[in-house]
């Protein structure tokens, strides 16, 4: 299974449930960085560093970064309330992948307007 930071505005409901699903999931809570105005930057070095892909809902700061910074991978998705859902898209991306450094995922809610 996966190795993923999850960065502050990723919604935990979601990570609890990427956890259930067997995935070693790391938040800026459980590593103290919570609430101290982390650079984007330092976030993404923090997850390299940890062999961490980061997870975020920080499309437009963290797409900007993937190609101007050395990462272990980023998925960047859109909020979905449905944060099972959200949590089971990821799962299933991820067993897709053999090799997600330097890797780029987004993640969309899907379209439920008819």
């Amino acid at each position: 299974m996966a190795r993923l930071y999850a960065n502050e505005n990723f919604p935990l409901p979601a990570v609890e449930e990427l956890r259930r699903l067997g995935h070693d999931v790391l938040t800026t809570q459980d590593t103290s960085q919570a609430g101290q105005a982390t650079s984007d930057e330092a976030v993404l070095t923090f997850a390299r560093s940890d062999g961490r892909v980061l997870l975020t809902l920080n499309r437009k700061h963290f797409v900007r970064l993937h190609s101007r910074s050395r990462h272990a991978g980023i998925i960047a998705c859109t909020f979905d309330p449905d944060f099972v859902a959200l949590a089971y898209r990821i799962h299933q991306v991820l067993g897709q992948q053999a090799n997600l450094s330097q890797q780029l995922i987004r993640i969309n809610r899907p379209n439920t307007e008819m």
